[in-house]
């Protein structure tokens, strides 16, 4: 017998609050093991510009370029 038939008899054999347990304690298993894969899962290093992309040009009524405030950049390396 294998061991999903050995635990399926054994679980009919428990009160409804004790399979729900079971039950939860084999979603609890699973998600346990899906966080593992996430974790163990490689991610390729990517750049700001790559990961900001979606967001560019998101803001509405800002300048179109941040140099455009002149005065900010009077005297800037300089000193």
């Amino acid at each position: 017998m294998s061991i999903i038939q050995t635990a399926s008899e054994k679980m009919r054999s428990l009160p409804p609050e004790k399979q729900q347990e079971v039950l939860d304690f084999i979603e609890f298993l699973q998600s346990q093991l899906g966080q593992e894969k996430t974790n163990s899962e490689e991610q390729k290093p990517i750049s700001f510009l790559a990961a900001a992309q979606k967001f560019a040009g998101c803001v509405d009524d800002g300048p179109a370029d941040l140099a455009t405030n002149k005065q900010y950049m009077e005297g800037f390396g300089t000193e």
